[in-house]
This record gives structure tokens, C-alpha cells and sequence, in this order.
């Protein structure tokens, strides 16, 4: 089949590259210059599908207000709030009830499983070699927070994760680099968990689906689709419309306007995070591999040569205006645990980017129910971790094929759309 993706970010990517693997003829679409240039660019790199669960979750609008109050709370309210984030937010209130939380965490950690296995696969298969380590330690503050955290182990333990409650000596032996003046109660230590580069991994892939045959072409901005031709493309600016035997939506944000002629109302929202990047000043002092703290709701990543601090989770505002206090946390959490790691007077990274979110988390996979047209998307902050999954599952739907993972409430109907 003659296959066009619109969409370079890790999603449409790993889509193009299943699809390429599987003989079909594939054109891909980005609007920005370069693959994996919005969400997917400096991202914390963490794949660990046991914390792969549903923003909507009870508790949260609770959790949200209280962070109002605290200058490093891990969710925030930006203004200017728009009708599409208020609109949101109502139908992401009503999807933290426990029944509907249970079954959207239970969707996206079978996804997420799945998807590290196929990450594996595809790295061991094609040889690929990116900035990861093993392992990934979630650190306790406080008695409190150990004692907090004791529902999310029963949540490990029925996901299938591999791990072990450890103190604070047998924590520091994991990361030996992590600072003694820092109080630390104790960790969850997840060692089949790993960290690795998210845009090298979609660059490499890249250059492999190129190896096969599919076209990459950047600075692209596409028009929405067309009900009357829903399977042709043409650029927002005006072209003749290339014709398809099939268009695959992993555009992101932007995958609900191109949609929204074919009667399709996707309810994305951007939910806001930062990171900042820094290179390793003194290697014995930075982390091994990955840690999360779970007070903040930060975590530290080691990649290569360079430390990642990730975190902050924000509706409304805009992905142009930096929040200084939400970077300030994330000098804060890189402090205690890992001070003099980086060097920070030159070479630093700070980025802010939009997550491509749905209310009740997890992706949306499949048809969209107007012939030709395919979705894979809605990942919200779990792109990295669950993009190889949802990439072959699409591509085996699209090839008629049984996918290797139950599908249940990841189609679009799911969202009861009009």
C-alpha cells in the first residue's frame, strides 16, 4: 500500500518504520525541519511501563489544589486557560472516578509492556546503539512518603514489574553518587526499568526506515484532511493534493485539527513540561541511570555524557513562555541528590514542551472509522514509552493482521465521539 504519516515525532517514526518493515510504500509529513522536534526532544528518557498510568486518577483534582499552593508543586494551572483546556479538564475530572482510572491504567500498562519488548526487539534486531543504562530508583523522602507509595506497589506488583523496596544505604550502593545531606527514607529500585535517548532512538530509526524505502519530507505543514478525499494530502500553504491508499495521523497537537473536517472532535490538550540539560562535570558525581523523586515528581537522567532533569506538569499557558519556577524546581530536585554532577555556567538546555494529551490517558490506536484514515495518538507523556507498541499495532491493523496485545478501549470509540 501507498502509506502517508503525518508526523515525525517518535510516534510517527516508529510507524513509519513498521510499516516500511512491512513492504508498504511510505511518505512521511513533518512540519518542523527534523524528526523528533517537539515532544519527543529532550524528554526524561524513562521507560518503565509499571509507571505508565492515567493523569486521571482519583485524588488528582485534590492533588491539583494543593500544588496551587506550593512554589514547587508538580501540577499547575497557567493562564491564559482556553475553552479547549476548560473543556478538557471537565472531561478529565469525570474520568479520575476509580472504575474508569482502573480500567485506562490496566490499557496502558499492557501497552506499555508490550512496547518495551518491541523497543528491544527493534534495538537488538537493527543493531542500534543510543545513549541508555539499566535500572531506575524512585526515592522516598519521608517515612510519610513511603507510606504513600504502598498502593502504587500493589499496582508494580499486579502490572507484572520486576522490583524491591530498598533503604537508604542499599539505595545510595544503586547510586552511589546520590548526596548524603538529603534526607532519604528509602527507594523502589524497578532493575528491568531502563533510560535511554528518545530523539537519537528516532533519528537512528529514521535513517532505517530510509534504508528501506520510506521519504522523509520536513517542513511540511499539512492541511486538514478533506472529508470528500480523505486520503489525499496537500500542504496547509496550498499544493495539488497527493493521493494515498492510506494516511496514518500521529501529528501530535495537531493531529485534532486535521481530523476535525472528517467529523472527528479528538479532545487533545497540551499538558506542559520542561527540562533542562547539562554536561557531566565530574562523572562520580551524576547518576548511573535514572532516578525519579517522587516527592517532586522530577526525575534525573543520565544520557551519554549529559544529565537530564525532567518534570512539571501544566494546563493552560503557552508552550512559547518558560516557567521560571517550574525550572527552578528542577535545579532544586538536581541539587539534593546530585550536586556538583553538571557543569552549569555553559552548555545548559532548557526546554519546555507540549505533551499531546487526552483526558482519560491512554493513546488512541487504529481506524478512525472514515475509510483510509488511521490513528496513533494521544500519548500524552508516555510517548517514548509506548511508541514502538503502538507503532506495531497499527501497522498490523493496517495489514489485517491480529495484533500481539489486547486492544480493548484503545480504539476511538472509546472517546464516544459525535
Amino acid at each position: 500500500m501507498k502509506i502517508a504519516i503525518v508526523g515525525a515525532g517518535i510516534i510517527g517514526v516508529t510507524t513509519a518504520w513498521e510499516l516500511a518493515s512491512d513492504g508498504h510504500e511510505v511518505s512521511v509529513f513533518e512540519r518542523r525541519g527534523a524528526a523528533a522536534e517537539e515532544a519527543s526532544f529532550a524528554n526524561a528518557g524513562v521507560v518503565a511501563p509499571g509507571y505508565v498510568t492515567p493523569w486521571a486518577a482519583p485524588g488528582m483534582r485534590a492533588k491539583v489544589l494543593r500544588s496551587l499552593l506550593s512554589s514547587h508543586g508538580a501540577i499547575k494551572l497557567r493562564w491564559p486557560l482556553n475553552s479547549r483546556d476548560i473543556g478538557w479538564m471537565s472531561r478529565w475530572q469525570k474520568a479520575c472516578k476509580l472504575e474508569t482510572y482502573l480500567a485506562n491504567r490496566a490499557r496502558m500498562q499492557r501497552l506499555a509492556f508490550y512496547s518495551r519488548t518491541r523497543l528491544h526487539e527493534v534495538t537488538e534486531a537493527r543493531e542500534l546503539s543510543y545513549e541508555r543504562s539499566d535500572g531506575y530508583l524512585v526515592l522516598l523522602r519521608s517515612k510519610r512518603e513511603k507510606k504513600l507509595v504502598r498502593p502504587g506497589l500493589d499496582v508494580l506488583r499486579a502490572a507484572g514489574s520486576v522490583f524491591r523496596e530498598v533503604d537508604a544505604d542499599e539505595a545510595r550502593r544503586i547510586e552511589p553518587a546520590l548526596s548524603t545531606d538529603t534526607a532519604l527514607a528509602g527507594a523502589i529500585y524497578l532493575p528491568e526499568d531502563e533510560v535511554a535517548n528518545c530523539r537519537q532512538f528516532a533519528l537512528l530509526l529514521k535513517w532505517e526506515a530510509e534504508a528501506l524505502g520510506a521519504q522523509f519530507h520536513f517542513n511540511c505543514d499539512i492541511a486538514p484532511l478533506s472529508r470528500a478525499d480523505p486520503t489525499s494530502v496537500s500542504l496547509a500553504s496550498g499544493s495539488p493534493p497527493l493521493r494515498f491508499d492510506a494516511v496514518v495521523v500521529c501529528a501530535g497537537l495537531a493531529s485534532a485539527a486535521l481530523v476535525r473536517p472528517l467529523g472527528l472532535r479528538i479532545p487533545l490538550a497540551p499538558i506542559y513540561g520542561h527540562s533542562i540539560s547539562a554536561p557531566i562535570r565530574e562523572s562520580l558525581n551524576a547518576p548511573r541511570s535514572a532516578v525519579m523523586d517522587e516527592r517532586y515528581k522530577v526525575a534525573i537522567s543520565r544520557l551519554g555524557q549529559r544529565v537530564r532533569v525532567a518534570g512539571s506538569a501544566e494546563i493552560g499557558g503557552s508552550l512559547s513562555t518558560m516557567n521560571p519556577s517550574a525550572v527552578q524546581t528542577l535545579y532544586k530536585v538536581l541539587h539534593d541528590w546530585f550536586p556538583g554532577a553538571v557543569t552549569l555556567q555553559s552548555g545548559v538546555q532548557q526546554w519546555k514542551g507540549a505533551r499531546p494529551m487526552l483526558p482519560d490517558g491512554p493513546p488512541v490506536l487504529g481506524a478512525s472509522g472514515v475509510p483510509g484514515v488511521w490513528l496513533n495518538l494521544g500519548h500524552g507523556s508516555s510517548g517514548w514509552a509506548l511508541s514502538c507498541g503502538s507503532a506495531r499495532v497499527v501497522a498490523d491493523l493496517i495489514g489485517g493482521r491480529d495484533p500481539g496485545v489486547d486492544l480493548e478501549g484503545l480504539g476511538v470509540e472509546r472517546l464516544h465521539l459525535s
